[in-house]
C-alpha cells in the first residue's frame, strides 16, 4: 500500500504545482487583449487568403511510417531485456518475431503500393 501512497502524492504533487503556476500566471501577467493581439498570423506575418491550402499525402504517409516504426522501437528495447528471461525467452521471442513479420508486412504491402517514393 505503500507505493501506492508515493504514486498518489507524486501526482498530487504534480497538480499543485500545476495549479499553483497557472494561478501565478493569472495573478503577475499582465493583461491588455487589443483587436491586434486578437488576430491570427502566421510566423509574425499577417495572413493572405483563405485558410484552407492543398498538401500533399505523401508527407502524411510518412509521418504515419515514422510513428509506426517509432512504436515498433518502444517494443523492442523492453523486449530485449526479457529475452534473457529463462521462463519468457522463447514465448517472447516468438511473440517479437510475430510482431516483426506484421510490421514488415505493413512496410511491404506500402511499398508495393509506391508510398515510399518520394517523388
Amino acid at each position: 500500500m505503500a507505493g501506492y501512497l508515493v504514486v498518489g502524492a507524486v501526482v498530487g504533487a504534480g497538480v499543485l504545482l500545476f495549479v499553483a503556476a497557472m494561478a501565478a500566471r493569472r495573478l503577475l501577467a499582465p493583461r491588455a487583449p487589443w483587436a491586434a493581439k486578437l488576430t491570427t498570423y502566421e510566423s509574425g506575418v499577417d495572413p493572405v487568403g483563405v485558410g484552407w491550402a492543398q498538401t500533399k499525402v505523401r508527407y502524411f504517409v510518412f509521418s504515419f511510417l515514422y510513428v509506426i516504426f517509432a512504436v515498433d522501437a518502444i517494443y523492442l528495447f523492453p523486449w530485449a531485456t526479457v529475452l534473457r528471461s529463462a521462463d519468457l525467452g522463447r514465448a517472447s521471442l516468438v511473440e517479437m518475431g510475430i510482431f516483426i513479420g506484421v510490421i514488415v508486412l505493413g512496410l511491404a504491402h506500402a511499398a508495393r503500393r509506391g508510398l515510399l517514393r518520394w517523388v
